[in-house]
């Protein structure tokens, strides 16, 4: 007999979960409040080489490449993933910036561009590193494929309480299964199975206007970046301070300001029209492992959601 699976949180980090238990027998069942989705982003990337730092987190590569040949997967399965492996292209701004960037690549498949070569780039970068494995996809799309194909029976509630294998939902409802697995992101952090002093969780908003028109065929990537989507295309960036808390993500008009102007250096706006906007709460601090008997948790990706979650999520279904 199949054992039960109760997964909180529908994310990446969650319909990840879902889909890979579901694959190695496990009767899944997701529940999920239905708000502040961080996950559901209309176009994220999927870029190995992480902030003005230029610093490459641990697995990326092989993160990039569970991501994408789990889109390939789906799509083969008819679900319909909007995507771009089209290579991102991370401007920078000096020859130092080169450098540091350069220092962090190892074996990492890229090029260096000369700025002309980018494009609608605008004026005044040094170079562009241009990385072929990454590109953009559409998170609220990969996401709802994973669920579906995932077979699980999909709850939708907000968890007051969980443990031993049980959630307790704020309607009073309360689901079983033989294991637990805390998904449930900046939204539900505070509902979380376990509290570890040493292990600081953090959370941080960030929006992304949508817009009329691609910006290009290449993500663009500095300080905010400018993407394609499924349609039209994204100007976004994580920017407002991290704070101890979820909280609805508010988009104060100095953020605005902030954003536009991180766009316009990376190539002009003119001619892209605004749409729209999309904000969303990501919380860092990954914790992804045992917490009890019966009960695990993956959370605290932080913006490496679609890099990292899927590979994570597969290696922690693998251990249950």
């Amino acid at each position: 007999m199949s054992r039960s699976l109760l997964v909180v949180g529908g994310g990446i980090a969650g319909a990840s979960a879902a889909y890979w238990a579901a694959q190695s027998g496990w009767r899944v069942t997701v529940v999920d409040a239905g708000q502040a989705k961080a996950s559901e982003v209309p176009s994220a990337l999927l870029n190995p080489v992480r902030g003005q730092s230029g610093r490459v987190p641990p697995r990326a590569a092989e993160g990039l490449a569970v991501t994408w040949a789990l889109i390939r997967q789906l799509t083969e399965q008819g679900y319909t993933v909007p995507h771009g492996r089209t290579g991102v292209l991370r401007p920078v701004p000096d020859a130092a910036t080169q450098a540091r960037f350069q220092r962090n690549l190892a074996d990492l498949p890229h090029e260096w561009w000369l700025p002309e070569r980018a494009g609608h780039l605008a004026s005044g970068w040094h170079a562009a590193l241009h990385l072929p494995e990454g590109g953009w996809l559409d998170g609220a799309a990969l996401c709802r494929a994973l669920l579906a194909a995932s077979g699980a029976q999909e709850v939708t509630g907000k968890v007051v309480a969980a443990a031993e294998g049980r959630a307790r939902l704020a309607d009073g409802r309360e689901l079983r299964a033989d294991a637990l697995l805390w998904c449930g992101g900046s939204f539900g952090a505070e509902r979380r199975l376990s509290v570890d002093a040493a292990q600081i969780q953090s959370h941080r908003a960030g929006t992304l206007l949508t817009l009329a028109q691609a910006p290009g065929v290449q993500p663009l990537s500095f300080g905010a970046y400018l993407a394609p989507a499924a349609q039209g295309g994204v100007l976004g960036a994580t920017f407002e301070r991290p704070a101890a808390a979820w909280s609805p993500p508010e988009f104060p008009l100095s953020s605005l300001a902030w954003l536009l102007d991180k766009g316009q250096r990376l190539r002009p706006l003119a001619g892209l029209d605004v749409t729209g906007s999309w904000s969303g709460t990501r919380l860092s601090g990954l914790r992804a492992g045992q917490v009890g008997a019966s009960e695990w948790e993956l959370s605290g990706l932080g913006s490496k959601g679609y890099l990292l979650g899927p590979l994570l999520a597969r290696e922690l279904v693998s251990g249950l």
